[in-house]
Formats: structure tokens, sequence, C-alpha cells
């Protein structure tokens, strides 16, 4: 029980107590005093101190009691905003694992896809070997067949001229068949003798003829697999660097960027343009471009932009980009899809991926601006596999005045893509454009949380090597 009620209880008690008491009883009578004073008559009588006393205790238990009151109020308070982050920190925790298992899984997919595309790889060179052996056994069974029908030819030649000389001595013998029965005899064995020659010889012609119907299939199978050894030279033959620039220049694609956002010193307006192609991935064609090249940086902290817009141009024509891809590879390389409508009235040609990036020991390195290109060398990387080193030292060619940087376009010397550098040392390898984050362009994209997005794609960065950041 509170000490303090347990104190008004037993003031009161003693109260009662008091005020029961039948005094004039247990005191014996006292000697007439005199009459009290006036003063002392109008003072305050001892039950109403202790009322007072009551009263006092009243108010004070009340304003413990209020202030206990408040004291609980407030914990209870603080209890209910500690569960509610508490709640919200397991939330948190459940997405990153869910995203954990997503980029496992696709790794291992990725795996998976690497190991089926190096078979592949094995399966086609082994293939391109057993082609060339064929092709050799071919040229030397044609050769075979060419002599034996040489043989073939000579001897019918011989055959056609002991025909010849039969059938004059057929007419020789005939002439002869009045001189003597025997020898009429004779010259019906020879006759006879000669219909079986001229039925064998018959039979050698035909043989003959087959066997060069089947020479003439040999001689056009060997026709088309020339055609395709010969193919087969010129995907094996590098491009010049010159041509590869030429080609830059004339489908080269403007991609332009714009960006809005309020903060606490004043609005942000940002506006780039950067030069790039179209490349197709074989499902899709995007315009590709570095995080530099464009109004973001991952640098900055995640304030969430409130218009973000893309425009893509070439010459007169001009087509707005709907979304922004970063990719999965790396969150630097920037993505815009682009449709077959937009890609028509560009009138620009979009590049393949390189199927076979290492087939050359070097590429050429384009300017992203197109102030330069050269030819550079490039080494792979056991520890990435996905990007390869770029040794700046070894130009061998350079036209303009440049060095690598982020953002260079770099292609192989079949006149395919091979990727763009992401730093002065390092070029991402592109085999495919699967994204990581995509932000839909417009006049209002707040309700995306763009900047949740940046540092998601921040973590993603530095979560890579220090090399290739």
């Amino acid at each position: 029980m509170n000490r303090t009620l347990l104190l008004i209880i037993c003031d009161f008690l003693l109260l009662n107590l008091l005020a029961l008491t039948r005094w004039e009883k247990a005191e014996p009578p006292r000697a007439k005093q005199a009459p009290v004073p006036e003063l002392a008559a109008n003072a305050v009588s001892k039950d109403q101190d202790l009322v007072e006393l009551m009263r006092q205790s009243l108010a004070d238990e009340k304003a413990v009691r209020d202030e206990l009151a408040q004291k609980l109020a407030a914990s209870d308070a603080t209890l209910a905003a500690r569960e509610q982050s508490l709640g919200q920190l397991q939330a948190e925790r459940n997405r990153l694992a869910d995203e954990k298992n997503a980029v496992t899984a696709t790794l291992t997919e990725a795996q998976r896809a690497a190991a089926e595309l190096n078979r592949k790889l094995g399966s086609a060179t082994q293939e391109a070997t057993l082609t060339k052996e064929q092709l050799a056994q071919l040229q030397r069974e044609l050769a075979d067949k060419q002599a034996e029908a040489e043989r073939q030819k000579l001897a019918l030649a011989a055959l056609e001229k002991q025909q010849a000389d039969a059938r004059r001595q057929i007419e020789g013998l005939t002439m002869a068949v009045v001189v003597s029965e025997q020898e009429k005899k004779n010259l019906r064995e020879t006759a006879e003798s000669l219909k079986g020659q001229v039925a064998l010889e018959r039979t050698e012609r035909m043989k003959v003829q087959e066997t060069t119907v089947q020479l003439a299939q040999g001689v056009g199978q060997l026709a088309e697999k020339s055609g395709e050894l010969s193919r087969e030279i010129r995907e094996n033959r590098p491009i010049n660097a010159n041509v590869l620039f030429h080609e830059f220049g004339a489908n080269r694609v403007t991609a332009s960027f714009a960006a809005a956002r309020k903060g606490f010193l004043g609005a942000t307006n940002r506006t780039k343009d950067a030069a790039t192609l179209l490349v197709n991935d074989g499902k899709q064609v995007y315009a590709l471009v570095h995080l530099a090249d464009t109004v973001f940086s991952l640098n900055e902290n995640g304030v969430d932009w409130e218009t973000i817009t893309a425009e893509l141009s070439r010459g007169g024509a001009r087509s707005p980009a709907a979304a922004l891809t970063f990719l999965r590879h790396d969150p630097r390389i920037v993505a815009v899809p682009v449709d077959a409508a937009q890609v028509a009235a560009l009138g620009a040609k979009p590049y393949a991926l390189a199927a076979d990036p290492f087939k050359f020991p070097e590429a050429v390195l384009i300017d992203g601006g197109g102030r330069g290109y050269g030819e550079v060398g490039f080494k792979l990387d056991p520890s990435d596999p996905a990007f390869v080193r770029v040794d700046n030292r070894l130009f061998k060619r350079i036209f303009g005045d440049f060095a690598p940087k982020r953002g260079d376009l770099v292609l192989a010397k079949t006149g395919e893509l091979l990727g763009i550098m992401v730093n002065s040392d390092y070029c991402a390898l592109l085999k495919d454009f699967s994204p990581a984050k995509t932000i839909r362009t417009g006049a209002d994209v707040r309700e995306q949380a763009t900047g949740a997005i940046f540092e998601d794609l921040i973590a993603r960065l530095r979560g890579m090597p220090l090399k290739l950041q």
C-alpha cells in the first residue's frame, strides 16, 4: 500500500478516536478557569488543522499520481516507437535477404550459361577442325577420282579403237565367206566373240558414266565447301581502324539527359549530352552510355529526383526515351531501350555484341565524344573474367589528342561492340543487358523513390573490387 495513503488513513482514524472519546469521564474535573479571551475563542480548532492537513496530503497524492501517469504515458509512447522501429528493421532485413537470394540465383545462372558457352565453343572448334580435315579428304578423293576418270577415258578410247578394228575384220570376213566354209565358221565364232566384247564395252561405258556423275557431284560439294571456307576467311580478316571510326561517325547517336529536383539550398536542374551507338543484343536495341556522361552521379547522397527525361537524336530526327536501365554487369553502365520504330526514325545501324571477343588480341578504342581513336591491346583478368584490362601504354596508332577514360567505346576488329570503359584501365565485356535497376522517365518520378535506387547502385559499386571502381 502507498505510504502516503496509509498516513492519511491513520490520521483519519486518529481524528475519529479523538472525536468520539468522552474526555469529561476519563479525566477528573478541573478547576474553573478564567473565561477564554475573545482572541483564543476565535482561533482555528485542531479538527480544522487536521482536515487541512488531510486536504494537503490528498493534493500531494494526486500530484504524485498525475506525475506517475505522465511517466507511464511517456514510457508507452517510447515502447511503441521502439516496437515500430523493430518492425521496420525486420522488414528491411527480410528485403535484403530476398535480394541476396535473387543475386545468388542470378550468379548461378550466369555461371551455368558461361559453362554452356565454353562447351559450345569447344564443340564449334572441334567441328571446324573436322570440316577442314573433311575438305582435305574430299580434295584427295577428288584427285583420285579425276585420275581414275582419266584412266577410264583412255581405256574407253582403246576399246573404241578395238571395236573399229573388229568392224573392219567383220567386213573382211563377210567378203571372204564365199571362199571357204571353214573360214565362214571361223568368222561366225569371231563375230560371237566380238558381240561379247561389245556388250562388255557397253557395260564398261555405263560404269564410266556413273563414275563421271559421281565425280560431278563431288565437285559440286567441293565448291560448296570452298564457299564456306571463303566466308570463314572473310570473317577472320580484321577490319581497319579507319573504317571502324568512319562507321562510328556515320552511325553516331546523341543521347540528351535532363533532371530536376528541389532541395534546402534551392532547385537543382541538370542537362547533359553524350555521343554513343545503338547496340543489339539479339532481343532489344539499346543506346549505351556511361553514368558519368549523364546527369547522375554515384558520389551523391540518395535524394529523390522529381523530373527525369532522356532523348535520342541523329541529324534532324528526335526520339524520347521511356526508361533508363542500369546494368547488373556494372551499375555505371546505362542502357536506354530503343524500339524498332525509333531505330527506323533515327536511321542508325545497330551494332551487334562481339560473339568471339578474343578472336583478335587488339581492339579499336574510340573516344566517347568522337575526338579520336586508336588501336589498343587488351588482356584477360583471371580474377574478373567479365572485364579486360586495356594496355594504355601500347597504343599502336593514335588518331586525335585524347587519353583513354571511362565512357570510351571499344570495338572488336570484327566490327562488333566489345564493351565500354568503366574507368581508365578496365573495359566491361558486354554479353547481354540484364538490368539491375530501371527508372521510368517522366515529368514526375517522385513515386519511384530514385534516391533509394541510387543508394542501391552505390552499394553495388562499392561491393566491386577496388581496381574496377
